[in-house]
Parts: structure tokens; C-alpha cells; sequence
């Protein structure tokens, strides 16, 4: 999901029956909006069937969010509609998924605004129209938790591998098992062409497309480079926990990948630029940082001391109470060796 794959410890996630409650949308919407700009809201399967299987099909792309919706998501919409079209339809769905938050995390506090979020996208623009928006309550997608909150949910998930086991997942055991079980169910649902996410959580990008290569599930993978505040901050919808003293503190995460990704730039190796983005944040107050590692962007493997070629740089810290990810691309220079040789990108000097 374009989602901002990071938690806070917050409120015990055990108050599903709230956050069921929470996370159900009003139907006000559902037949149609109250703005003229605004997309049409369903929120159950039989209503989405029946919108979808209404509008002249061309290329369909679905953006799909947990809501709290910011600039960053209008970015994703943005490039959705240029991949759909001006004749082509763009989805967004709008579902705060309890099976990716764990015991502890936020799941009963995350900001839950629809009002809120039919008003952004409808001032996008025209080059961020919105032809339909999805805004199930947990209940309409999975029942079995929907009717007993304390329930586990579906019986059957999609099973994440070794990606869910490190980094993210080891911080958040099950996440991403949970994100891609919904991914697939809202793919099945919404039958896109397409389906664009952000860069920004980029183990989760990785653990998306690598489940639609290996279940061969008939959708393009459409990425958006993060989309970043003036002063450098990724935008995140756990942004707004931040006070702004923390506010202030959480620069310290875009400083230190900048830093790595300037010493790549000066010819550093992995060990070179891992040494300049850790000097930032050890020197930053009040983070915590919870793993700093330049990884394979096709496998989140650490990289050998002497790789060369691309390379992903990845940083998890918490600023207070919230948990914020973060991440820049490098690239590795081959080093000279005395007999003028160099290995290929991807591989060692």
C-alpha cells in the first residue's frame, strides 16, 4: 500500500473493536459527494463492482492508502492519472489495515479523517482527478475480524518470505505479511492495469513487487520517488505526531542519508558511506536510531565493503513516541585497482 509503512508506540493495537469502529467510513458518500470536484465514495464490494463495471473501461490505476492524506499522496495521484490517462480511471482506496500493525503500534490512534481526505483530492487539480474512492470498513474486508474483533482475521494471508523477516519486519514481525494480504485483495477487487506506490517505503515496494512477480499476479508496478518537505523531511501521515521540536530532530534522518549519499558521490565505498550518514544521526539529539544499512535494492541484502554499482540506503529511527523511515539511492564507484582493473556494477572490487 502507499502507505507510510512506520509505527509509534501508541495505544495498545489490542482495541481492535474501536479501531474497527474507527475505521469505518461514513456511507453518506457512497451514491455520491458533496463537492463538485469531490470523486464518487463507495464502501462495500457490491457498490465497488457496480462503479467500476459502470465507467467506460480504458486503463484503470489504483493508489491505495490508509488515508491522513497529505501532499505526498496527491503525487501518487498524480502520476496514477498520467499512467491512466485523461480518458483512463483512477482508484483510490482508503483503508487503515489492522493486519500490518502489531500489539503496541498505532493502529487504534492513527489518524482517521475521510472528510478530510475527499477534500484534498478534490483540489488536486485536474492532473490529480480521482474517479473513484474505496473506503471499506474493516468489517466489508475482512468479516471473520469484522464480527469479532478479537478475532485473527483471515485464516489464509500472503506469506512475505525473507524480505518480512529483516529490517521492517524484523522491527515489526508479521507487517508485511499483513500489507501484502491487503495489497492483493484490493487488487483483486479493483482489477487495475496498474498500481503506483512510493518509494519512500521501499522494503515494502520491494516485498510488492516481488509477490506480483512470483504469484504472477497481472498488474504494472508504478513507483514515485519520496516526496519530501522544503527543509528535507519525508512526508508521512505519522508526521503529525511529531511536535515540532521533534519536528526539528527528525531532519537529522534526511542529514545523515544526505551525507551518506554525498560520500558515494566523493568516491566513498559502503563502509565509507555508512560512516558519514552514522556520524549525523549519532550526533543528533533525541533519536533513536533503529538500523542504518546500505542494502541491495533488489534483495535488501547489506552490501559487501568493497560492492560497487547501486546501492539503497535505509534508516528507521524514533523521535519521540514516532517510529520514521526514511531512505536515498547512492551509487557505489568501482575502486581502481594498481593493475587498472574494476569490477562490474553489482558485483565487489
Amino acid at each position: 500500500m502507499s502507505t507510510d509503512s512506520t509505527d509509534s508506540t501508541a495505544s495498545t493495537a489490542s482495541t481492535a473493536s474501536t479501531a474497527s469502529t474507527a475505521s469505518t467510513p461514513s456511507t453518506d458518500h457512497a451514491s455520491g459527494s458533496g463537492r463538485p470536484d469531490e470523486p464518487r465514495v463507495v464502501t462495500t464490494r457490491d457498490q465497488l463492482r457496480a462503479a467500476l463495471g459502470a465507467t467506460r473501461r480504458t486503463r484503470r490505476v489504483v493508489v491505495m492508502t490508509m488515508g491522513a492524506l497529505h501532499a505526498g499522496h496527491l503525487e501518487l495521484v498524480r502520476r496514477a492519472r498520467t499512467e491512466a490517462g485523461e480518458d483512463g480511471q483512477v482508484v483510490v482506496t482508503i483503508f487503515v489495515n489492522p493486519l500490518q500493525f502489531g500489539p503496541g503500534e498505532d493502529l487504534a490512534r492513527y489518524p482517521r479523517d475521510l472528510e478530510g481526505d475527499l477534500a484534498l483530492l478534490s483540489v488536486g487539480g485536474a492532473d490529480a482527478r480521482v474517479d473513484l474512492v474505496f473506503a471499506p470498513s474493516t468489517e466489508e474486508m475482512y468479516p471473520d475480524l469484522g464480527r469479532d474483533p478479537a478475532g485473527e482475521g483471515p485464516i489464509v494471508r500472503v506469506t512475505s518470505g525473507r524480505t518480512g523477516t529483516v529490517l521492517e519486519g524484523a522491527s515489526r514481525p508479521g507487517h508485511f505479511d499483513g500489507v501484502l494480504t491487503v495489497v492483493l485483495k484490493l487488487v483483486h477487487l479493483t482489477a487495475p492495469d496498474a498500481a503506483v506506490f512510493g518509494a519512500k517505503d521501499a522494503q515494502q515496494l520491494l516485498a510488492v513487487r516481488r509477490m506480483v512477480a512470483d504469484l504472477d499476479v497481472p498488474v504494472e508496478i508504478v513507483a514515485v520517488p519520496t516526496v519530501r518537505e522544503q527543509d528535507g523531511l519525508a512526508r508521512s501521515s505519522r508526521n503529525a505526531y511529531l511536535t515540532p521540536a521533534e519536528r526539528e530532530q527528525a531532519l537529522a534522518l534526511h542529514r545523515g542519508l544526505s551525507a551518506g549519499a554525498d560520500a558515494a558521490l566523493a568516491g566513498a565505498g559502503a563502509d565509507g558511506v555508512l560512516a558519514a550518514a552514522r556520524g549525523i544521526l549519532e550526533g543528533a539529539r533525541d533519536v533513536d536510531v533503529d538500523y542504518l544499512v546500505l542494502v541491495d535494492p533488489a534483495t535488501v541484502v547489506d552490501l559487501a565493503p568493497g560492492a560497487v554499482g547501486p546501492g539503497l540506503l535505509l534508516v528507521a529511527a524514533r523521535v519521540g513516541t514516532t517510529r520514521l523511515i526514511d531512505n536515498v539511492t547512492v551509487q557505489l564507484a568501482p575502486a581502481t585497482r594498481a593493475g587498472g582493473t574494476a569490477t562490474a556494477p553489482g558485483g565487489t572490487a
